[in-house]
């Protein structure tokens, strides 16, 4: 399951650089969150630094678009570290 940042977003630039896969950027008008590159943080954290900085309750949500398993997660971590 990637996750997605909501119209909530205020654009506070707090999620951008907690994110260690890369995943978050600057889209249009909000953050955006690749869903490619997003493993919810497993891999890195015991839970998705991005919702764990957000300012705003309900801001990161999972993405009903790209549900993933753990083991899913899990896979592209590896992949998106080379550790394959």
């Amino acid at each position: 399951m990637a996750l997605l940042i909501t119209e909530k977003c205020i654009n506070c630039d707090m999620c951008d650089p907690e994110c260690p896969n890369e995943a978050i950027t600057f889209g249009a008008e909000i953050y955006e969150i690749d869903p490619d590159k997003c493993t919810e943080c497993v891999g890195h954290y015991e839970k998705p630094t991005c919702q764990s900085v957000c300012p705003i309750t309900n801001c990161i949500i999972i993405d009903p678009e790209h549900k993933e398993t753990n083991d899913e997660l899990l896979e592209k971590f590896v992949k998106l570290q080379g550790l394959v």
